[in-house]
Order: structure tokens, then sequence, then C-alpha cells
């Protein structure tokens, strides 16, 4: 067995045992659980209660519902799958389920595209109930993708994957380029290394560097020439903010999926909205009704009819017969008729499997936040690609996994990593970063990107007046102390948490608060576990503990490190949050996570956190000496009066 196939081999193993570790902490989680267990859990709502229902895009049902036990917990998030249920006398059947998919979630309330044509009558109960469901789907799609690369039973996959992973040396064409004048020169380099690829193009992209605008800008040249183009991304956010891109830049662009999974501005873009604006579908829409008044009388003949009635029946299901064949032929023709004048088609990287795109070859694929899918998921559209082009940033955030053991093994292992790592002349750094100033760029620079980056002159513009653009408010010898939520296991430091806010207060105050509303200045607060991050929101927009920032909550945003990829924020904090006697810093030891989290800001960047805790570990330890030779460092104790 060559090394290829091997290795290939292994990440199919590997892929099965993060499968088997997925399924199981849901069925610990969901199975032979009770129902106040999976409340308790986040997993499942109830009681709720359907507030409205109405007909969506592409004639989908939608449902709006609302819990009634509003102290539950909430795991749930948009593009999930859900099934709803009833505890009711009668209804509790597993027949009596409906699922759908989630398009939105509030606190309190959730908007589902239901997979119903109407309302059951049993979802009208005050017993109702909504659970999150697991999706095998995906990982089936990833074994059957990993699969097909390891046959290779065609050449060009045979080529790319011998590229990609084995010896076969990446090919490029010698042709010249006319410079963009809206790109910087390494933007323009990255823009023609893709142009003169023949097989694999890597776009680094660090924070900030304009990643986004150099991808579309290549897409946009691509179809220029009027080659096919798919574009792919993990998440469904990474591929609507493309869309979104692509459509302001006049392409074309078709967005496969389903449309509950699609940000509400480019539904416009799925092809449930392109049909229902298509000049035939009125048509359709006039066959549809026909089959529905024939089903109609059809189904006013009982069982006890004679042969005359049985015969006219038999007419009716003929009649529907022969105009549903018409219906879908012009349902064929419709879609036909879109995908001839689209340019380009985007979708997650699972959904490239889509049925819609069976068949499709294209000249090139382009897969953004190549460093956040698992290699699997890459696969899959690369199995329709004659070239591909990767662009992300293999030193920010990697893929979630759930197997520690697989993680260990190499599943963490993004595919694009492995290319730039064995073939480093297809990448191409972008090297001038145009989002924060040059004192927060700099510790990233040197630590994660060799100093090769070069702050714009725009970022210079970014600056609140009189105030330091860095600051480390050491906490060592305070008292604070992390400690563990009870329920989730999740890390959380109550006296840490409240100091940010007084901080934070404080600093609005100083800078101020006209200032922030008229500027619309954003505030960003990271906290890297989901208890800290839990503790912050309820402080500050369910307490009266901070007026000022509960009148700021238009402004400020507070997640994880993962919830801020890609984003960025005038005025960041990080509350660092462990503090303890034992030196013990969890998943902070993950430098890459770190190095999201300290890119995100504009203008001022303020860490705030234990140095006795934290600077065991190296990249910590040069973190707090950066901020020291920069002046930025303070210890708790010169704010006892705050």
């Amino acid at each position: 067995m060559d090394k290829v196939t091997e290795e290939l081999k292994k990440g199919l193993k590997l892929l099965k045992q993060e499968w088997q570790e997925d399924l199981a902490q849901y069925k610990k989680k969901f199975l032979n659980t009770s129902l106040a267990d999976k409340k308790k859990e986040g997993i499942t709502w109830h009681p709720i209660q359907v507030k409205k229902a109405k007909i969506g895009m592409g004639e989908r049902l939608l449902v709006e519902i609302e819990k009634l036990d509003q102290s539950q917990n909430s795991a749930f998030q948009s593009g999930k799958s859900v099934a709803f249920f009833s505890t009711q006398d009668g209804y509790a059947s597993s027949e009596n389920r409906v699922n759908g998919v989630i398009n939105q979630v509030k606190k309190d309330t959730m908007i589902v595209t239901l997979q119903a044509d109407e309302l059951p009558e049993w979802m009208d109960s005050s017993r109702l109930g909504v659970d999150l469901l697991f999706d095998e789907a995906s990982y089936r799609e990833m074994e059957f993708a990993l699969k097909r690369v390891i046959e290779a039973d065609n050449l060009r996959l045979k080529e790319l994957k011998e590229t990609l992973l084995g010896s076969r040396t990446p090919i490029f064409s010698e042709n010249t380029r006319s410079e963009s004048e809206g790109l910087n020169f390494s933007q323009n380099q990255a823009c023609l290394k893709i142009a003169n690829a023949k097989d694999v193009a890597i776009i680094h992209g660090p924070p900030g560097t304009g990643k986004t605008t150099t991808l579309i800008k290549a897409i946009s040249e691509a179809t220029e020439k009027g080659l096919s183009v798919l574009v792919c991304a993990p998440s469904n956010a990474a591929v609507d903010l493309l869309v979104e891109k692509l459509t302001d830049s006049g392409i074309s662009t078709l967005r496969l999926g389903h449309p509950a999974r699609v940000e509400e501005k480019i539904l416009n873009q799925t092809l449930d909205a392109k049909t229902a604006f298509h000049e035939s579908y009125r048509d359709l829409k006039k066959l549809r009704k026909e089959i529905d008044q024939y089903l109609k009388l059809a189904k006013q003949y009982k069982r006890n009819f004679g042969p005359e009635e049985r015969r006219q029946r038999k007419l009716l299901f003929d009649e529907v017969g022969r105009i549903r064949e018409a219906a879908k032929h012009l349902e064929e023709y419709i879609s036909f008729d879109i995908f001839q004048k689209t340019q380009v088609f985007a979708c997650t990287l699972v959904g490239a499997s889509s049925y819609h795109l069976k068949g499709m070859a294209f000249d090139v694929v382009f897969i953004d936040e190549a460093a956040q899918g698992l290699e699997a998921a890459t696969w899959i559209p690369i199995l329709k690609a004659k070239k591909v082009v990767f662009a992300g940033d293999h030193l920010q955030l990697p893929p979630t996994i759930k197997s520690f053991e697989a993680a260990k093994e190499g599943l963490a292992i993004t595919l694009m990593e492995k290319v730039i790592q064995r073939k480093p002349q297809v990448a191409e750094l972008l090297q001038v970063q145009y989002r924060m100033k040059a004192e927060i760029m700099g510790i990233s620079n040197e630590y994660f990107y060799g100093g090769k980056l070069k702050a714009a002159k725009n970022p210079d513009l970014h600056v609140f007046e009189n105030e330091a653009v860095l600051e480390w408010i050491d906490t060592a010898g305070a008292g604070y102390s992390d400690r563990q939520e009870e329920e989730s296991l999740s890390t959380f430091n109550p006296e840490e948490a409240s100091f940010t806010c007084k901080y934070l207060n404080e600093l609005i105050k100083r800078i101020g608060i006209s200032k922030f509303k008229e500027n619309g200045w954003t505030i960003g607060l990271i906290a890297p576990y989901s208890a800290q991050v839990r503790y912050l929101r309820t402080l500050i927009f369910e307490t009266y503990d901070y007026p000022n920032l509960k009148a700021f909550a238009d402004l400020i945003t507070i997640d994880t490190v993962d919830g801020f990829q890609g984003q960025e924020r005038d005025l960041m904090i990080i509350s660092l949050t462990r503090s303890n006697e034992r030196g013990e810093i969890g998943f902070l030891a993950d430098e890459r996570r770190m190095n999201v989290a300290i890119t995100r800001s504009k203008r001022k960047l303020v860490l705030i956190g234990d140095s006795s805790t934290l600077a065991i570990n190296p990249f910590f330890d040069s973190l707090l000496g950066y901020f020291e030779e920069k002046g930025g460092y303070r210890s708790v104790w010169e704010f006892i009066d705050v």
C-alpha cells in the first residue's frame, strides 16, 4: 500500500472514531435521559407553544415557537435539525413527530422550517416540545468522499490526490496578469498564483489582510475567463458572506442548501427564491394547485364504493400522475434554466454532495476558511474539481474535534495545512493588514507570522485619544479564582468577571459615552469559556449593576473565541478566566485560539488575567513580556477604587 493511500485510510479510521464519539456524547445527553435532564442540558425545549405559522420561501412551512419555561438552558443553533413531539395522551408515539430545520434562535423563541405541508393538529397542544437531533448525514458524506479518494477511479482525481498529498509536483503556467489597482502587491501576487495554477493554489490570509477581497477578485477573474466555479466553506455563515460579496460584485451566484440555513439577506440567491421568481413559476404553481384539487376529489370516495366510483377514482389518480409528471418536467426545466444563467455555485463543504450538483464538474473549486474544515469534508467538493484553491489561515482556529484521541492522532490537521507544509510553493502569504494598529498586530506578527506582516497606513487612524493601545491588567494576588460550573463543567471566574465589567464601565466613561454612541464604536468581550461568557452576559444584560453597559447593549458583543472568528471590534477586552495555584490553563494553551482572540481589535486591546497562573505557559510569557515592553502592563491594585 502506498503512503498516500495509507494516510487516507488512517484518516477514514479517525473519522469513524470521531463519528462514534460525537454520537456517544449525543446519546449520553439524549437517550435514556429524562425529559427534565434533557431540558437541563438544553437539548429539549418543553413546554412550548406555536406563536404563528406561515408559508415562507419556496412554499415551505415556517413556525415560530416560544418556550414557556424561560429558565431552561438552550443548545439550539440556526441550521440544526430538530423534531417536534407531544407528551399529550395518544400522541406520544414516534409517528407523531415532525422534523424541521432551525432558521433562527433567540433567547426564548425559535423559527423553524417544517418538513411538512401543514401543521399537525397535535402541535396546537400545550404539551408540545422540541428536541435537538443528531446529524449523521454529514459523517456519511465525509466517509463516502474519503472512500472515493482512496479508490481514485478517474485520472484527474488521482492526479489531485498525488499533488495534494503525494509526490506529484504542482504545475504552474508562466502567464502574466494585469495588476488590479484595488489590490496591494501581495494580493495581486496571490491572484496571479491562482490564475497560473493548474492544480492547486493557497491564499494564506492572516487577520485583517483582505483575504475575502482577494478571493472575490480571483473568483471574478475566473468567471471573466468563462470558467465554471464552485465556492465552498465549512460553515453556512462563511458561505453566506462570500455569496453576499459576490452578488455585490455583480456575479450571478446560486446559493445551494436548505433556505433555513441561509441568512435572510441572501435568500434571494437560493434555488427556492430563483425558482419563485422564474417566468415559468406561475405555470408550475398552477399545476401544483390542480394536483391538490384532483386529490381532494379522489379522497371524497370512500372504501365501500361501487365499480363506477372505483373507475372515477382511478381516472382522478391517473390525472394526478399525469399532472405530477408535467410539473416534474417543468421544475427540471426551471432548474436547468437557472443553472445555465449561474456563474458561481456556492454551498458548504458537505453541501457539495447535493443532488443538484450530481454529475457536475468545475474548472475551479474555491474553498474558503479551509483551515477550519475536516480533511474528509474538504475532499467532497474536490471530487468535482479540475483545480482547487484553498483560502484561510492555518495559524488560527482549527476544526472542532469531539474525540480527544482522534485529534491527538491527527484528525485536527486539515488538508490545507498538509498542503502548505508539503508544497509551500503553492502558497502566497498576504502581508499587509488593514484592521489593527501596529502595536496590536506586533505579538501575533512576531510569534506566528515570522515578522512578515506590515500594518497599512489606515490603522494609524484607529485610535482612542489619550488611551493606551495595549493593556494587560494583572489580577495576580487579588484572590480571584476560577471554578467549574456544576452543570456544564465549564470554567468561570466571578471576581474577574465583575472587575471586567467595572473596568469597561469606567473606560467607556473615560473615553466618552457620547463619543461611543456618535461614532458607533463597537465593543467585544471575549472569554475562552462558555460559563464565563454566560456570567458576563448576565452581569451586563440581566442585572442593573452596570446601567451604562446595559444602555450599550447594541454595541457590546460577548462571546467565546470561536464566536469572534472572522470578526473585528474597535475595543476588545479578553477575560482570560484561569487563576489557580496549580498553574492549570486548560485549552488556553491552544496558541492558535489565542491568535484569533488578540487579533480582533482595531483600536485598543485589553487582557485581564492572572500572570502567576498564565505566564507558566511560553506563549503567555511572551505575550506578557510584549505588553511590558510596550508599557501596557498594569496591576489590578491600580484600580482598587474602580
